[in-house]
C-alpha cells in the first residue's frame, strides 16, 4: 500500500479528475468526493475543446496567455495514452464575411501561426453540408478536440485502477485527508477554507446536442456558433453568460445558438436539438486559480472558464509540484491564487 500523502480531492470534473490521477500516479493516497452523477458537472456539458488557437484570437481574456495555453496542449498526448483516448488533431476552420475573417487571419498571425486559406472545393471535403454562402475558409491544425463524456469516463477508470477511491456526497472538508484539492468549479460551499473562491464568478454556457444529423467533418468556427461531431450526431455551442450561476436552459439563449449554426449548416434547420447548460468559474483575469491557498495544506484547481478541458494536464501538473515540492515550471506564477492579493504596504 502506498506511503504517500492522503489527499482530498473535492470535485469530479476535468481538473479534479486529471488532478487525482496524477496524484495517485505520484504515489498519493487519493479520494474524490463530488456530489453529482458521472459527468453531471460543466466538464461534461462541454464539446471537448483543445483550442489554444481560437481561444486565443476569440476571447480577448485568452489572447495573452497563449504561449501557456499552447503549454497546456502539448501535454495531451502523455494524458492521451495515459487514459485510453483518442485526441482528434484534424484542426478546425473558421468561416463568415470577409471582416470576420479578417480579423481572424490578422489574430492567428500575430500569435505567430499561420492559417491554411481553404477555397470551396477544400471545405466541401472537410466540412461536408456547410452552407454554400461561404466561399473560403481559415484551417487551423494547432487546434485540437476530445469527446468529453467519454474522457470523463476514462479518467474516472484511470484514476480507479491507480488506487483513487470516490465518494458521491460535496467535500465539507478535508475529510479526513492531509491535504484538499479545491476542484469545484464556480461552488463557493469550501470558502471557509479557501477564501480564494471569493474571486470566482458564474460563467453559465448553452450548447445544443442532436443525433438527427450526423457530422464527421472538422471543427467548424462561425460567427455566433461552432460546431463539431458527436458521438452518433452534432454538438453545437456555445453560449457565455457571465454572472450567472443556475443550470435552467433558456429559450432567449437556445434559439440565437441554434439560429448561427442553422446559418452555417442549412440541414440543421428541421433537427430537433437538446439543450444542455454547465457553469463554470471564472477568474478577474481568466486564467485559473493553481497552487497553495491561503490555509495551510488548501490547493486550487479553479476558475479556468471554458478552457477546463485544454488546461486539466497542466493544472494537475502544477498540483503535483506542490504535493511533492517539485519543479512547478514557467507558468506557475501566473495561475498562482496570491496574485490576486493586495501588495503589502
Amino acid at each position: 500500500m502506498s506511503k504517500g500523502p492522503k489527499i482530498t480531492v473535492a470535485g469530479a470534473g476535468a481538473l479534479g479528475l486529471t488532478t487525482a490521477l496524477a496524484l495517485a500516479d505520484a504515489g498519493a493516497r487519493v479520494t474524490v468526493f463530488d456530489p453529482g452523477a458521472d459527468g453531471d458537472n460543466a466538464s461534461g456539458v462541454a464539446a471537448g475543446m483543445l483550442a489554444p488557437a481560437f481561444e486565443a484570437v476569440l476571447d480577448a481574456s485568452a489572447a495573452p496567455h497563449f504561449p501557456l495555453l499552447m503549454a497546456a496542449r502539448n501535454l495531451w498526448p502523455a494524458l492521451e495514452a495515459r487514459i485510453g483516448v483518442t485526441v482528434d488533431r484534424s484542426g478546425a476552420v473558421a468561416v463568415g464575411d470577409e471582416e470576420f475573417l479578417a480579423r481572424v487571419d490578422g489574430g492567428l498571425r500575430r500569435l505567430g501561426l499561420h492559417p491554411t486559406e481553404l477555397e470551396r472545393a477544400a471545405l466541401d471535403g472537410l466540412a461536408p453540408g456547410l452552407a454554400a454562402g461561404w466561399g473560403r475558409g481559415l484551417l487551423v491544425r494547432e487546434d485540437w478536440r476530445i469527446e468529453a463524456s467519454s474522457t470523463l469516463a476514462a479518467l474516472r477508470r484511470a484514476a480507479v485502477a491507480a488506487g483513487v477511491e470516490f465518494r458521491q456526497a460535496a467535500a465539507a472538508g478535508f475529510e479526513g485527508g492531509e491535504r484538499l484539492v479545491i476542484a469545484t468549479g464556480a461552488g463557493q460551499d469550501l470558502a471557509v477554507v479557501a477564501p480564494e473562491l471569493a474571486r470566482l464568478s458564474p460563467i453559465k454556457g448553452h450548447i445544443l446536442r442532436t443525433r438527427e444529423r450526423a457530422y464527421r467533418g472538422v471543427v467548424v468556427r462561425g460567427q455566433g456558433a461552432y460546431v463539431t461531431g458527436a458521438p452518433g450526431g452534432l454538438t453545437l455551442g456555445a453560449t457565455m453568460e457571465a454572472g450567472l450561476g443556475d443550470r435552467a436552459v433558456e429559450p432567449s439563449q437556445v434559439e440565437p445558438l441554434r439560429a448561427a449554426g442553422v446559418r452555417l449548416f442549412p440541414d440543421l434547420a428541421g433537427a430537433a436539438f437538446v439543450a444542455e447548460t454547465g457553469v463554470r468559474g471564472a477568474t478577474p483575469d481568466g486564467l485559473p486559480m493553481v497552487g497553495r491557498g491561503r490555509h495551510q495544506d488548501v490547493l486550487l484547481a479553479v476558475g479556468a472558464r471554458r478552457n477546463g478541458w485544454l488546461l486539466a494536464p497542466l493544472i494537475a501538473r502544477l498540483i503535483v509540484a506542490c504535493v511533492t515540492e517539485g519543479e512547478a515550471g514557467p507558468f506557475a506564477e501566473a495561475m498562482s491564487p496570491a496574485r490576486f492579493d493586495a501588495p503589502a504596504k
